[in-house]
């Protein structure tokens, strides 16, 4: 790897005429920085720009995106023989690029998302070469190109003329991201000798499974470049089993560079998401031999596993389909996120950080992450992640919220290439569930359509429509694929069919139950309301959520101290959605307007945990009819106030412990009806059926249980059961009292319905918990929790992202008693680190 890099900035064109490329040019005004690395942040720590995410630099550092470039680095080539080759590679150039070696261009980039290989045996020399990446100004690069564009969307894409460019989107600021494109070297550059052939890709299937899973038929597919003289070209494979290590292996002659090795795998170890078995992965083992000696090894980490897109009629409710994953022949259902960069500078993203956010996933009992489409194609270690962990992804491919040139003859080849591109590197992934062409695309086109009164083609269907599925079906014909997100039906976010974004609760957008929008764009209260998702009858809901405020922790570090309250200009920076007072709308009707800044906090964290709650439990409560709920969103790219469960530093939200709770494998919850009545549901995500006792009982604010129901139930495997009704005249549905269940042998997470809202709520103000600490080495603390009368929204704050704990943000009704294990593995931690807080 060439990590060693110096950089400097010139007025443009000024690089060239300065000669930057050569080697004789001194190191006077270049800053080290290492590949991959981003600009800004080498910037900041030489002093040069203040920190991007700090008060509001976004404007200091603006000028950066309006410069040239170069990065530049020396290197001794290694000794070639003759039937050697020596190719340097960059996995990723952003964006606009020129490549110089030894004082020669040797290549060109103009795509964030493809790899840029060449053949350089012929260009160095003994001793010091000189490599050097020129990054053009992306604006100079687009700036003689026009196209229409959408007028809801238009000041931003005129602005940028991002549709033209192929590079992470969001960069250029979205409603939850600051304006800070990047710049430079974000994924690895490599320089390898290569002998005679080289393997070129790799591709795993899983062609069959038997009807009780005792055996898989897979397949390997390789295909190798010959460059050399070798008269024989074989490829060993090895597929090793793992748990006992067993072996299937084979020798394959490949024919101009092409071969197929198929094989049973007999009682497979299966690759599945968490709450239906372990994730599996087996070693694939390949010797690519010219003349029997081996020219290149490659061990690749693969599962055994089908994965099918299920869109048949929906008998129980005619005129709609399902829209439904089928993992190894389950029908499952997605309880997960849509993911954004897990920073602004998406080339400092490392493994530890993808592991502590997916870790975090995981712990939440999600089974699936959808990579959204303006941001990138992730690096390989959140895919490895991913299979590691049994998490599920839907990929977007990197088109969001833009028409797109179609009548380009560069651009389509550049956009070719790079989906090519993408589904080679990604398709062996046992992760990898479904390509999805783009973001919100079609849904947009259809919205302007109506608003005119006409039916335009959209921008961009070139490649949703005809590019990205032939690629799909040539290169990864297993995985599905869907032309973008939302779409499927009448109207493309219709309720009938695919998947839909629902934007009623937030955004006051009108729903679409079967092929036309029902009732008015509204801000009100009563049209954001959260119970409103009880209105979407969707298929699978792929996008929705509420905003909410990240922790005091978080505002403290990126707000100055004169700017921590109500309404300053730092704390609005932080809002990127419009108006900047939208939540309000929410807040009013469910915790009331805050006064203060701490007050901001918990009221948006509670509006967005219980909106949030009442989301996922509708949804699975139609389970099979809906089979997906992907939450908007789960990350954030920088310290900002969005729709994330977890803040840019790894704060998690109170939200994020609700959901948690809510997408349990096993969950219980309440459905109000119509009638004043209420019903209890369980919904069972497993492959077993469960024996279930549980509890229900009304409970007085005040203190008291009025009255408790024991019940014994049985749910089968993967289904969803009525298992308790109340009529009206048992419950008072009342401000006074609240209905709880909770499971006698810890089957499901514990649970409750108000009969109001919680600012309506008759709560005697409650006495302090009972708290007891137990130190339990340095790094973990056991917090024993007890409560008199009824505490709501009990946290635990510790001013340290990397603390896990066992529960937070829960309520205690009186009488009960429960143990928070809080754990801290890089620092430790003592009683004084720890605070409790409640509402």
């Amino acid at each position: 790897m060439l990590r060693d890099w110096r950089l400097k900035d010139f007025a443009e064109n000024e690089g060239v005429a300065a000669r930057a490329f050569d080697a004789s040019d001194s190191d006077d005004g270049w800053i080290k920085v290492e590949a991959p690395g981003d600009v800004y942040l080498v910037l900041h720590a030489a002093g040069r720009i203040p920190d991007p995410f700090g008060d509001r630099a976004e404007k200091a550092c603006a000028w950066v995106k309006d410069r040239e470039w170069w990065w530049r680095t020396d290197f001794e080539a290694p000794q070639i023989n003759d039937d050697q080759r020596l190719i340097l590679e960059f996995q990723g150039l952003d964006t606009f690029a020129t490549i110089w070696l030894n004082g020669e261009i040797i290549g060109r980039s103009e795509n964030m998302f493809r790899a840029v290989r060449s053949d350089v045996t012929a260009r160095v020399h003994p001793g010091k070469n000189r490599l050097a990446v020129c990054f053009r100004p992306t604006s100079s690069a687009v700036i003689d190109r026009e196209m229409p564009t959408w007028p809801i969307i238009s000041d931003s894409i005129k602005e940028t003329k991002r549709n033209f460019i192929r590079k992470a989107q969001f960069g250029w600021g979205w409603d939850w991201g600051p304006t800070l494109p990047t710049v430079g070297i974000w994924k690895p550059v490599s320089m390898r000798t290569e002998t005679s052939a080289a393997l070129r890709t790799v591709k795993f299937t899983t062609l069959e499974l038997s009807p009780t899973h005792d055996r898989a038929k897979v397949s390997v597919e390789i295909e190798a470049e010959v460059f050399g003289t070798a008269d024989a070209l074989t490829a060993e494979i090895a597929l090793v089993g793992p748990a006992d290590g067993a072996h299937i292996e084979g020798t394959i002659d490949l024919k101009d560079g092409r071969g197929r090795f198929d094989t049973t795998v007999v009682s497979p170890k299966l690759w599945w998401t968490p709450e239906l078995g372990e994730s599996y992965r087996y070693d694939l083992k390949i010797a690519v031999k010219a003349d029997g000696r081996v020219v290149e090894h490659r061990v690749l980490k693969v599962g055994i596993r089908t994965i099918a897109l299920d869109q048949s009629p929906d008998p129980d409710e005619p005129g709609a389909s399902f829209f439904r994953f089928v993992l190894n022949e389950v029908p499952i259902f997605a309880r997960g996120v849509c993911w954004i960069p897990a920073s602004s500078f998406v080339a400092a993203v490392d493994e530890a950080h993808y592991r502590r956010l997916l870790e975090a996933a995981v712990e939440a009992n999600m089974n699936m992450v959808r990579v959204w489409g303006g941001g990138v194609y992730e690096h390989d270690a959140f895919y490895d992640l991913c299979d590691e962990l049994g998490l599920l992804v839907w990929q977007d491919f990197m088109f969001a919220c833009a028409p797109y040139p179609e009548h380009d003859p560069i651009f389509i080849e550049n956009v070719v290439a790079e989906v090519a591109y993408q589904i080679e590197r990604l398709r062996n992934h046992p992760s990898l569930a479904l390509w999805c062409g783009n973001n919100e695309a079609q849904v947009v086109q259809g919205f302007m359509n109506a608003v005119k009164r006409r039916n335009d083609p959209l921008p961009g269907d070139l490649f949703y429509s005809k590019k990205m599925p032939d690629a799909v079906a040539a290169l990864d014909p297993t995985t599905p694929y869907w032309p973008g997100s939302p779409f499927g039906g009448p109207n493309a976010n219709s309720m009938i069919a695919g998947d839909v974004h629902d934007w009623t609760v937030w955004h006051g957008m009108p729903p679409v139950p079967v092929d036309r929008a029902v009732g008015k764009f509204d801000l009100s209260p009563e049209s954001v309301a959260y119970t409103r998702y009880a209105e979407d009858m969707g298929r699978f809901i792929s996008e929705y959520g509420i905003q909410a405020s990240p922790v005091m922790e978080t505002l403290t570090r990126c707000l100055p101290e004169d700017q921590r309250s109500l309404g300053s200009d730092a704390l609005l920076n932080r809002i990127k959605d419009h108006p900047k007072n939208k939540v309000d709308a929410m807040l009013v009707s469910v915790t009331g307007l805050p006064t203060s800044l701490e007050q901001y906090v918990d009221y948006t964290q509670i509006t967005q945990a219980e909106g949030l709650k009442f989301g996922v439990e509708h949804f699975r409560r139609r389970k099979p009819h809906c089979s997906g709920s992907l939450i908007w969103q789960f990350n954030d790219c920088w310290p900002g106030i969005s729709w994330s469960l977890i803040d840019y530093y790894g704060f998690a939200k109170a939200s994020y412990f609700f959901v948690r709770r809510a997408y349990a494998p096993v969950m219980a919850s309440f459905k109000a009806m119509d009638d004043g009545s209420v019903e209890l549901w369980i919904v069972n995500d497993t492959l077993n059926s469960i024996d279930i006792e549980l509890v229900v009982a009304l409970k007085a604010f005040a203190g008291g249980t009025v009255w408790s129901d024991s019940i014994a139930a049985r749910v089968g495997a993967n289904r969803v059961e009525i298992v308790w009704r109340a009529e009206s005249d048992r419950l008072p549905g009342d401000r006074r009292h609240v209905l709880t269940v909770r499971s006698r042998n810890d089957i499901f997470p514990a649970n409750r319905h108000f009969f109001a809202p919680i600012k309506d709520l008759d709560r005697p103000a409650p006495p302090a918990p009972e708290i007891k600490f137990e130190q339990r080495g340095s790094h973990e603390i056991a917090v024993h929790l007890g409560a008199t009368d009824y505490l709501y929204f009990v946290h635990l704050l510790v001013a340290d992202e990397r603390t896990r704990f066992s529960d937070n943000y829960f309520d205690l009704a009186d009488g009960e008693t429960t143990t928070v294990v809080v754990r801290n593995e890089a620092v430790a931690l003592s009683p004084d680190n720890v605070v409790v807080r409640w509402r």
